[in-house]
């Protein structure tokens, strides 16, 4: 919740049908601001849709998403990570980074040299994105999602694309800047094990067309770290979801 306790985000009765497939029925939850949620459900069943309705990108066949105290999404407010970094090839990694800052009108943004230090990025500003590696294009893709401020930070599987060790050392970047930038976080994954670690809560989704199977409260201590992923209570989350699939 924000300060005056509403939250950032409000989902009611959202239903989202491609035609005659139904992809979303009767989806309703809400996000507290700094909090972190990840969605997790079968594949196919809609997860991704749902990012980009809250996104703005798609629109819902009916229901209502209610952003701060309003219904309208302002240009801005959300910032995107992919699967894949989707980098103008074209452009150095400065340059990628700062292109949100050339498209919209916005006066409060994060400076960049910072932005690229927390981000581990420093000695690289000048490299094409073919020069960097998968992990270090993913890094600038998440700097890229955040130098305007966003209100909230959608990723949409975000390590899908990574090798084992480059995504499980990816995971705790990304946690370590959500809480040292306070962002409020939407993620959609795969990987349970990942999604009880990186976030507050859990929203488990059914087959298509995906309804809100249970929101599981993730209780674990925070700064998180590799002995969190060892302990009886995040195993027990983890067989607890998996039993509900």
């Amino acid at each position: 919740m924000d300060k005056n306790g509403i939250p950032i985000i409000t989902i009611e009765s959202l239903k989202k049908d491609f035609r005659s497939l139904s992809v979303l029925d009767n989806i309703s939850f809400a996000v507290g601001l700094g909090e972190f949620i990840s969605i997790v459900g079968p594949s196919g069943c809609g997860k991704s849709t749902l990012l980009k309705i809250i996104g703005g990108i798609l629109k819902p066949t009916s229901g209502s998403l209610k952003f701060k105290d309003t219904y309208s999404i302002l240009n801005g407010e959300f910032g995107f990570v992919f699967q894949n970094p989707v980098l103008l090839p074209w452009r150095t990694l400065v340059e990628n980074i700062n292109l949100p800052l050339e498209l919209l009108d916005k006066e409060n943004y994060y400076n960049i040299p910072e932005l690229i230090d927390i981000l581990g990025l420093k000695g690289f500003e000048g490299y094409l994105p073919r020069q960097l590696s998968g992990g270090m294009q993913q890094r600038v893709a998440l700097a890229r999602a955040l130098v305007f401020k966003p209100s909230v930070l959608l990723l949409d599987e975000p390590f899908g694309a990574l090798d084992e060790l480059t995504r499980d050392k990816m995971k705790y970047e990304v946690m370590e800047v959500c809480n040292k930038l306070s962002t409020t976080s939407i993620m959609v994954t795969h990987n349970i094990p990942e999604a009880v670690l990186m976030s507050d809560r859990v929203i488990l989704l059914s087959e298509r067309p995906a309804k809100i199977v249970k929101v599981f409260d993730i209780k674990l201590i925070k700064p998180r770290n590799h002995q969190i992923e060892i302990s009886s209570e995040f195993i027990t989350q983890v067989e607890e979801i998996r039993e509900c699939l």
